[in-house]
């Protein structure tokens, strides 16, 4: 799971400015949603970026552009009736696979306790598996608030957090009329694809509804159309290299495989675009893990990931890749009232001042050293932002007990959220207040017993790597 955690680092430095909403209703949201049984839909205990992610299905809005692009607009007047609800989410594969009369439609509906939900369509492009549904308004009887749709479930026979098809789950949410539309875009989680399948799905609670909505979705493709390249781009600075492996393209999509090895066991080398020798720029989603091993130099990671679907008739693609360095997280136990921590790997440090417990609260002066001088008021904000979830405290007799592949304080014994109050802008002085007695607590806290965790990587800036050009071979 290294490659997923490496990721998760680098989503986390953009993710909270890049959505479209007030950044206190996603954050309340994230805070609710943590203490919830719920998978992405389901947030219990997943890294900052999951939760932000799951806040904004929880508002029903989506991270992403909101507007239906040119593109789309121009095939809506020929587009099927089960392509509108591919409109609703801009889902412009979606609408062109409705085109192709290769979306599968269902009609597939369960009532459990009062609540109806109705699988309407599914469609499997490239590494992508979509399925729609309904769910009616019975759903606003359960504990979220009116507007907001969370479903529990799992995939296959798989339970909680363990589901690979939860990983790269995205849920999108409309309301209409009656009740919810809804849409679960998932990257298939496996190596090698199968054409035709079934693929289980149980949802165990809606909105803290409990019930049993068992369905068997099948999913369906063509084989994909497969371009081997096998080209490779050294970064010694870095000490990393990738490997551009093979091109997959389906009927909407097309996938990009590529290796990657780094010196360093979470940095993570990754495609930001590629352009093609007649100027179109292809755009890339968030990577599959498939493999990873250490060897002899460098931790390998083998990644697929959605692309905007290959022109069958260019001769180049020159690919911009960057890399997004992780920093293992330092620790100071809360013994003494001032002290300083310092990044493993680079120029920054984290200075504090005073630590004062005030009631249930735990208030922490500080001023963070080694930035970057005359940083802008945005900058200063997202800077702010991270601080919330980037400082931990937690019990240190259980540390330990900390999961490397889903990290997360253990129950009753971690604090992963605090609020920040910038108290200089000019020294770079701010102040985390720590909730003793909240739902992420630690039982019997004191300070000389606990650990405070602090991590740099989202303090360092993706770095753009020099692009590189790969000969894409003649068709026969």
């Amino acid at each position: 799971m290294r490659r997923a955690n490496a990721m998760d680092s680098r989503e986390f430095k953009t993710t909270i400015e890049q959505i479209p909403v007030p950044k206190e209703k996603v954050f309340s949201a994230i805070s609710q949603g943590i203490n919830k049984e719920d998978n992405r839909g389901k947030v219990k205990k997943k890294k900052v970026l999951t939760g932000v992610a799951t806040a904004a299905a929880l508002l029903g809005i989506t991270v992403s552009s909101g507007f239906v692009n040119p593109t789309m607009n121009k095939v809506l007047a020929k587009t099927p009736l089960i392509g509108g609800i591919f409109q609703e989410f801009n889902d412009s594969t979606g609408v062109e696979l409705a085109n192709q009369d290769a979306v599968t439609e269902l009609n597939q509906s369960l009532t459990k306790n009062g609540v109806t939900v109705k699988l309407t369509s599914a469609y499997f492009d490239g590494s992508v598996v979509s399925i729609t549904g309904f769910v009616d308004d019975d759903v606003e009887k359960g504990g979220n608030e009116k507007g907001e749709v969370s479903f529990d479930l799992n995939f296959e026979h798989y339970k909680g957090d363990h589901d690979p098809w939860l990983r790269g789950k995205s849920n999108n949410i409309k309301k209409v009329e009656n009740g919810y539309n809804f849409q679960w875009k998932m990257d298939y989680p496996y190596k090698s694809f199968k054409e035709n399948s079934t693929l289980p799905i149980t949802i165990h609670n809606i909105n803290g509804i409990k019930g049993e909505w068992k369905f068997d979705i099948p999913i369906q493709q063509e084989k994909n159309r497969t371009l081997v390249i096998n080209q490779e781009q050294g970064y010694p600075e870095e000490a990393g290299k990738i490997r551009i492996k093979e091109i997959l393209t389906a009927k909407a999509s097309s996938s990009l495989i590529y290796e990657t090895v780094e010196k360093y066991k979470d940095d993570d080398i990754y495609i930001e675009k590629a352009i093609d020798n007649r100027g179109k720029v292809y755009r890339f989603e968030n990577p599959t893990f498939l493999e990873g091993s250490k060897q002899e130099d460098g931790y390998h990671s083998i990644v697929r990931t959605e692309m905007t679907k290959l022109n069958s008739d260019i001769t180049s693609l020159t690919f911009y890749p960057r890399l997004s360095a992780a920093d293992p997280k330092v620790q100071q136990l809360l013994n003494k009232k001032s002290f300083t921590l310092k990044s493993t790997r680079f120029n920054l440090g984290l200075q504090v001042n005073d630590v004062t417990q005030k009631g249930k609260e735990l208030v922490i002066d500080y001023q963070l050293t080694g930035l970057p001088k005359d940083l802008s008021e945005r900058r200063l904000e997202i800077i702010k932002n991270n601080l919330e979830y980037i400082i931990w405290l937690v019990d240190k007799d259980y540390l330990t007990e900390i999961d490397p592949d889903n990290a997360w304080p253990p129950k009753n014994h971690g604090i992963p959220f605090n609020k920040v109050k910038m108290i200089d802008k000019e020294t770079a002085r701010f102040q985390s207040t720590f909730d003793l007695n909240g739902e992420e607590r630690i039982e019997n806290f004191q300070p000389e017993n606990t650990m405070m965790l602090v991590d740099f990587s989202s303090f360092v800036p993706a770095k753009e790597l020099k692009p590189f050009t790969v000969e894409l071979p003649k068709k026969e």
